[in-house]
Protein backbone atom coordinates (compact mmCIF):
# COMPACT_ATOMS: atom_id res chain seq x y z
CA UNK A 1 0.00 0.00 0.00
CA UNK A 2 1.05 3.29 -0.61
CA UNK A 3 1.80 6.19 1.70
CA UNK A 4 0.23 9.27 2.22
CA UNK A 5 1.89 12.61 2.61
CA UNK A 6 1.89 13.99 6.51
CA UNK A 7 -0.56 17.02 4.82
CA UNK A 8 -2.85 14.26 3.87
CA UNK A 9 -2.79 12.38 6.95
CA UNK A 10 -3.56 15.34 9.07
CA UNK A 11 -6.44 16.17 6.83
CA UNK A 12 -7.84 12.64 7.52
CA UNK A 13 -7.36 12.82 10.66
CA UNK A 14 -8.89 15.81 11.33
CA UNK A 15 -12.05 13.92 9.41
CA UNK A 16 -11.69 11.17 11.54
CA UNK A 17 -11.74 13.52 14.82
CA UNK A 18 -14.95 15.18 13.02
CA UNK A 19 -15.94 11.33 12.53
CA UNK A 20 -15.80 10.79 16.24
CA UNK A 21 -17.11 14.06 18.01
CA UNK A 22 -20.40 14.51 15.40
CA UNK A 23 -22.34 12.66 18.47
CA UNK A 24 -20.68 14.57 20.80
CA UNK A 25 -18.70 12.29 22.28
CA UNK A 26 -14.89 12.04 21.52
CA UNK A 27 -14.10 9.58 23.92
CA UNK A 28 -10.51 8.00 24.41
CA UNK A 29 -11.10 5.22 22.44
CA UNK A 30 -11.72 7.14 19.63
CA UNK A 31 -8.35 9.00 20.40
CA UNK A 32 -6.34 5.86 20.39
CA UNK A 33 -8.35 4.66 16.55
CA UNK A 34 -6.86 7.91 14.98
CA UNK A 35 -3.73 7.45 16.48
CA UNK A 36 -3.61 4.06 15.24
CA UNK A 37 -4.54 5.65 11.24
CA UNK A 38 -1.38 7.97 12.32
CA UNK A 39 0.68 5.91 13.20
CA UNK A 40 -0.17 3.29 10.16
CA UNK A 41 0.73 6.33 7.62
CA UNK A 42 4.04 8.32 9.17
CA UNK A 43 6.70 7.82 12.18
CA UNK A 44 4.99 6.66 15.44
CA UNK A 45 7.02 9.18 17.03
CA UNK A 46 4.97 12.49 16.82
CA UNK A 47 1.65 10.75 16.33
CA UNK A 48 0.60 12.28 18.99
CA UNK A 49 1.81 16.29 17.92
CA UNK A 50 -0.20 15.02 14.29
CA UNK A 51 -3.42 14.05 16.25
CA UNK A 52 -3.39 17.66 18.10
CA UNK A 53 -2.93 19.50 14.92
CA UNK A 54 -5.74 17.36 12.89
CA UNK A 55 -7.98 18.60 16.47
CA UNK A 56 -6.96 22.52 15.90
CA UNK A 57 -7.61 21.69 12.30
CA UNK A 58 -11.14 19.74 12.81
CA UNK A 59 -12.05 22.81 15.68
CA UNK A 60 -11.37 25.88 12.95
CA UNK A 61 -12.54 24.18 9.48
CA UNK A 62 -16.20 24.18 8.80
CA UNK A 63 -14.57 23.29 5.10
CA UNK A 64 -13.70 19.83 7.12
CA UNK A 65 -14.72 18.23 3.94
CA UNK A 66 -12.09 19.58 1.60
CA UNK A 67 -9.83 16.99 2.83
CA UNK A 68 -12.15 14.38 0.84
CA UNK A 69 -9.61 16.08 -2.49
CA UNK A 70 -6.74 14.57 -1.15
CA UNK A 71 -8.14 11.31 -0.30
CA UNK A 72 -10.08 11.15 -4.13
CA UNK A 73 -6.27 11.26 -5.45
CA UNK A 74 -5.14 7.93 -3.51
CA UNK A 75 -5.38 4.62 -5.03
CA UNK A 76 -8.55 2.63 -4.24
CA UNK A 77 -6.28 0.54 -1.37
CA UNK A 78 -5.86 3.84 0.59
CA UNK A 79 -9.54 4.85 0.10
CA UNK A 80 -10.58 1.68 1.79
CA UNK A 81 -8.04 1.87 4.66
CA UNK A 82 -9.60 5.36 5.38
CA UNK A 83 -13.14 4.34 5.04
CA UNK A 84 -12.42 1.14 7.52
CA UNK A 85 -10.94 3.66 9.97
CA UNK A 86 -13.93 6.16 9.55
CA UNK A 87 -16.06 3.40 10.22
CA UNK A 88 -13.83 1.57 13.40
CA UNK A 89 -14.04 5.69 14.91
CA UNK A 90 -17.84 5.80 14.25
CA UNK A 91 -19.00 2.21 15.48
CA UNK A 92 -16.63 2.69 17.94
CA UNK A 93 -19.10 3.47 20.69
CA UNK A 94 -21.90 0.35 19.70
CA UNK A 95 -24.24 3.00 17.68
CA UNK A 96 -24.65 4.66 14.40
CA UNK A 97 -26.79 7.39 14.65
CA UNK A 98 -28.43 9.62 11.45
CA UNK A 99 -25.43 11.84 11.32
CA UNK A 100 -22.71 9.46 11.39
CA UNK A 101 -24.40 7.51 8.66
CA UNK A 102 -24.73 10.87 6.56
CA UNK A 103 -21.44 11.61 7.01
CA UNK A 104 -20.43 8.28 5.75
CA UNK A 105 -22.44 8.45 2.88
CA UNK A 106 -21.11 11.75 1.88
CA UNK A 107 -17.41 10.63 2.28
CA UNK A 108 -17.70 7.94 0.28
CA UNK A 109 -19.57 10.14 -2.32
CA UNK A 110 -16.82 12.75 -2.64
CA UNK A 111 -14.27 9.86 -3.02
CA UNK A 112 -15.80 7.91 -5.30
CA UNK A 113 -15.77 4.95 -2.92
CA UNK A 114 -18.70 2.84 -3.61
CA UNK A 115 -21.42 2.56 -1.16
CA UNK A 116 -21.87 -1.08 -1.41
CA UNK A 117 -18.42 -1.54 -0.48
CA UNK A 118 -18.53 0.99 2.59
CA UNK A 119 -21.44 -1.09 3.72
CA UNK A 120 -19.77 -4.48 3.83
CA UNK A 121 -16.35 -3.24 5.97
CA UNK A 122 -18.94 -1.70 8.28
CA UNK A 123 -20.91 -5.21 8.57
CA UNK A 124 -17.38 -7.01 8.96
CA UNK A 125 -16.26 -4.81 11.76
CA UNK A 126 -19.81 -4.89 13.22
CA UNK A 127 -19.09 -8.54 13.30
CA UNK A 128 -15.98 -8.37 14.27
CA UNK A 129 -16.77 -6.27 17.49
Amino acid sequence: MNKLDKESVIGISALLVHAAKIDEIYSDHEKKLILEFIKSYLNKDNATEILKIAEELEKNSNQLLSYTNSIKKNSMDIKKDIIEHLWKVVISDNSVDQYESNLMRRVCGLIYFPDKESAEIKLKLLSSQ
